[in-house]
């Protein structure tokens, strides 16, 4: 308060008074907005704007609809080695292909990542926003963020804009001293932790797959069979997720830093980053 009397500046609560009816500063005193700035932690939405009501307006009968549609398969799961992640590499926009080569796999730190389902605009956004706070963490407390604190920042994130338009459903994935994490966050502020998640539109042939062939002792090598056998069935029937014969797709093999790569993932051109070893697939579907 000191600094704030001796630069002459405001503070946020009294700009927002002038700005804000005495009567509706309440609606909008939301203090776990975020955004990329250092000095308030407040999202780019202009104050007064109702994000809810504006989108229930256009998807009433009779006025303009916005149909937000969007294609994607994500799969991970963990097993007694690691965690392995698999996607796709198609971005669509309902009925237009967007692109064929995109990375659906976003690093936060070298040992935890996320996924990206449904927009990429918010996954992109929010996950380099995490990205930002799991720095910081390390910073102020001199140790990394488990897998578990990050996805509560993710899911927090969440609440504070659940009902506001978001489409988001993101994995995160990754090792800490507890071993492998994995856990489910999306848009709604839901947070579930598993063994094995899938999302997006081609989902449910990932499941199929995954499923029947899923145990926890499984080796590595059999591990990335079957993420990459239930990627590939996923692209391979679901139309927004991929081509129909050749599919391109991204595994990943998170796993602890003493743990050797195997050798069925050097035949793929590779990156090591900490315990997360990333590799791009182009393959053919087979039944």
């Amino acid at each position: 308060m000191a600094l704030f009397q001796v630069s002459g500046l405001k503070s946020y609560a009294e700009l927002r008074e002038q700005i804000l009816p005495a009567r509706q500063t309440h609606l909008f005193d939301r203090t776990n907005h975020y955004n990329f700035g250092t000095k308030t932690q407040e999202f780019a939405v202009p104050l007064g704007v109702d994000p809810s009501g504006f989108l229930g307006t256009c998807s009433r009968d009779g006025g303009v609809s916005i149909d937000l549609n969007h294609g994607t398969t994500t799969l991970a799961f963990k097993f007694r080695h690691g965690v392995i992640v698999a996607v796709d590499s198609r971005a669509s926009a309902g009925r237009y292909l967007a692109s064929n080569d995109v990375n659906k796999v976003i690093e936060i730190n070298p040992y935890l990542l996320g996924t990206m389902s449904g927009s990429a605009a918010d996954c992109q956004y929010w996950e380099r926003l995490l990205a930002k706070e799991c720095r910081l963490y390390r910073l102020r407390s001199n140790h990394r963020i488990s897998v578990a604190a990050a996805s509560k920042l993710l899911c927090n994130m969440m609440l504070g804009y659940r009902g506001m338009g978001l489409s988001m459903g993101s994995m995160i994935c990754g090792w800490d001293k507890e071993g492998p994490g994995l856990y489910y966050v999306d848009d709604r502020g839901t947070r579930l932790s598993g063994r094995m998640f899938s999302t997006g539109c081609g989902s449910s042939y990932a499941y199929g797959v995954v499923d029947s062939g899923y145990r926890e002792d499984m080796a590595v090598e059999e591990a990335y069979e079957l993420g990459r056998r239930g990627i590939a069935h996923a692209t391979h029937r679901d139309a927004y997720s991929g081509g129909a014969v050749n599919s391109e797709y991204t595994l990943v093999y998170i796993h602890q830093p003493t743990t050797p790569v195997p050798r069925c993932l050097r035949h793929f051109s590779l990156v090591q980053t900490g315990v997360s070893t990333i590799g791009r697939v182009a393959g053919t579907f087979q039944d």
